[in-house]
């Protein structure tokens, strides 16, 4: 389970976690959803250690990640599949290389590394695409690229930092039907960070809300549909209060 409790960050002065405390729970995908500038992708990077929190503790398997000695980072992140919101792939590396390389540092041998980029290609329905180059694909088949690299590890977490970004809703709806067939076929627990309503109401099972640094209501899709928090119905709406920003 990952557990954040009463997490604060900043960044000089300019406070961006405030008190942000969520369980997310195993084996369910959890959207966290907000305003922009509200803290999504600051929480999602504190999971792995990119950040370490102010004040607070994130929690991985019982284990505080802000306490972890650079050896135990890495056996932890070795159970964490992370896609970013630009996939950041290598782009002087092949796909098939992209997704080898975390394989290598985990020290198996070639025909097992061989067997799951294979196996994860195919997955993201990419199975004719390991020898091309990042700049021979599109936005969305480099996203693909990205999930498939991180599936790759085979993971008990996997970590989306606004997937669906710059894509077009045929393109969105791939992919959302992407990461609810990751989780299927890996029972790996997903969190997702998105501004799309859409997306997060067609693969969440429960949804966190975030604004102004700490949750402001967390619920399955039917709750948050029906929700009576004004500010929450405008945002799903699209009609954010006024001042906030979008």
């Amino acid at each position: 389970m990952i557990q954040f409790h009463d997490v604060h960050k900043s960044f000089g002065t300019r406070n961006v976690l405030n008190g942000f405390s969520l369980a997310i729970p195993e084996g369910q995908t959890t959207v966290l959803m907000g305003f922009s500038g509200t803290g999504k992708s600051v929480a999602l990077k504190h999971i792995v250690g990119l950040l370490e929190p102010d004040a607070g503790r994130v929690e991985v398997d019982g284990e505080t990640v802000g306490d972890l000695a650079y050896e135990e980072l890495m056996r932890l992140r070795t159970r964490i599949g992370f896609v970013f919101q630009f996939a950041a792939l290598f782009d002087s590396l092949t796909v098939h290389d992209n997704l080898s390389l975390g394989l290598k540092r985990q020290g198996l041998p070639p025909d097992e590394i061989a067997t799951r980029v294979t196996e994860s290609l195919r997955l993201v329905e990419l199975s004719d695409a390991e020898l091309r180059f990042p700049a021979e694909l599109s936005g969305g088949m480099r996203k693909r690229v990205g999930i498939a690299r991180a599936i790759a590890l085979r993971p008990r977490y996997i970590l989306y930092d606004e997937p669906t970004t710059g894509l077009d809703p045929v393109t969105t709806a791939a992919m959302d039907e992407l990461m609810l067939r990751a989780r299927h076929e890996l029972g790996a627990t997903s969190v997702v960070v998105t501004h799309d309503v859409r997306s997060a109401f067609a693969i969440a099972d429960r949804i966190a809300f975030l604004h102004e640094g700490r949750i402001r209501q967390v619920g399955t899709v039917e709750e948050i549909r029906a929700t009576d928090d004004a500010l929450v119905r405008g945002f799903i709406l699209g009609r954010p209060a006024t001042g906030e920003r979008v």
